[in-house]
């Protein structure tokens, strides 16, 4: 499997090349959906793509047994040198490319699963919304493993090691908008000052007690009030929140201590409060069949001592909504160390290119041992051999 890898590599850089210099932002990734279709239908895959937005979902093989690897495919939106523009500073170029050595792969050394491989190249990980929407399309229908892919910075996992899953936290964007009482600023008795409601519900957030034990922070990411005229009391604020936790649960007390504190607060001082809920991420529920698998294919592919737990972050994944959604599908994502620095979304990410090749062997063998595992007895027999290649 080396070796065919090896000679790959000239292709996969081609290729990474290509994704790095064409980046496109969330739900614009028109031309990337096309480049990949084309990748995958060269390589006989059967391919589906969208009308209403980007996505690529390819086949190969037959049977109710189904095994799928996903990358995401979506840029950043940054200023790279005092220019405003799509930028792949997540690594999302570099999941792609693995993703997409995966299937050459297992074509190119005559793969056969016993059922049916599905990559999924999904649209919008960095809005939290695409995974939802591939579920909507029926991209996970089916799928009894999922696989996923992520760079990790360095001070996570480095270069030349793995880990077999990545605890990603739940997050939670919450936008508000406060409704107060005009007033001239000389008889702030007759208004009501939506900067000073604002600032109350700062500092109530701080008294948000959740257990200890499981990490979790609620913060005002953006405040806005009054215009030009300093001599008057504004009537009306918008602001935004950001919620952190590890754990579903843990969100869950976090918004419901927030909904008490803005009752309060706005009881309080005679306020209007709305609360609307944006873009959330759930937190992390790597199935343990799933982690094994994975932890195996990267000993056998990098050396037990190259293994590592897996990674507890408190950033967000949108993967995690394909077992959220569907509770009987067994996921984990693969943390690959590649001396990724200074770190995940700066606009000068970079990372060590060679190490992606890894990340293609381990992809490769976790998904050929979990058909030889688990697809149904007589039809793994076929995948064995290739397996072990």
């Amino acid at each position: 499997m080396k070796d065919i890898i090896r000679q790959l590599k000239t292709e996969l850089w081609e290729i990474f090349d290509h994704l790095h210099r064409h980046p496109e932002i969330s739900w614009e990734e028109w031309q990337t959906t096309e480049f990949v279709r084309q990748e995958l239908e060269r390589e006989g895959y059967r391919v589906r793509t969208f009308a209403d937005c980007p996505g690529v979902v390819a086949e190969i093989g037959t049977g109710p047994f189904t095994v799928g690897v996903r990358s995401d495919m979506d840029a950043l939106w940054q200023e790279v040198d005092g220019v405003w523009q799509p930028n792949h500073a997540c690594g999302h170029d570099a999941h792609m490319t693995v993703v997409l050595g995966v299937a050459k792969l297992l074509r190119r050394i005559g793969y056969e699963p016993s059922g049916t491989l599905r990559f999924l190249f999904q649209p919008a990980e960095e809005k939290g919304t695409g995974a939802l929407k591939m579920i909507e399309k029926g991209a996970a229908d089916g799928l009894a493993f999922l696989y996923g892919v992520h760079l990790r910075p360095v001070q996570e996992v480095k270069s030349g090691y793995a880990a077999p899953a990545i605890l990603h936290g739940a997050a939670q964007c919450i936008e508000g908008r406060i409704h107060g009482v005009a007033a001239h600023a000389a008889r702030p008795h007759l208004g009501v000052n939506v900067i000073e409601v604002g600032s109350a519900i700062v500092q109530e957030l701080g008294k948000i007690h959740i257990d200890p034990q499981v990490p979790a922070s609620i913060k005002m990411t953006k405040f806005h009030a009054g215009e030009k005229d300093a001599n008057t009391i504004p009537d009306y604020a918008e602001f935004a929140l950001d919620l952190r936790a590890q754990t579903n649960e843990a969100m869950e007390r976090l918004i419901e201590g927030l909904r008490h504190v803005i009752n309060g607060v706005a009881a309080i001082y005679g306020a209007d409060i709305e609360l609307m809920e944006r873009a959330r991420i759930v937190a992390a529920h790597p199935d343990p069949d799933a982690v094994r698998l994975m932890e195996e294919a990267i000993i056998t592919t990098l050396g037990a001592e190259k293994c590592v737990p897996p990674v507890v972050t408190s950033g967000g994944e949108d993967f995690h909504f394909y077992s959220f959604k569907k509770p009987e599908l067994k996921t984990t994502m693969l943390g690959l160390g590649c001396d990724l620095h200074p770190g995940l979304h700066h606009p000068k990410m970079t990372f060590r290119r060679e190490d992606l090749l890894s990340g293609v062997e381990i992809l490769a063998r976790v998904v050929m041992n979990t058909f030889v595992t688990f697809a149904p007895r007589g039809e793994s027999e076929r995948a064995s051999v290739a397996a072990n290649h």
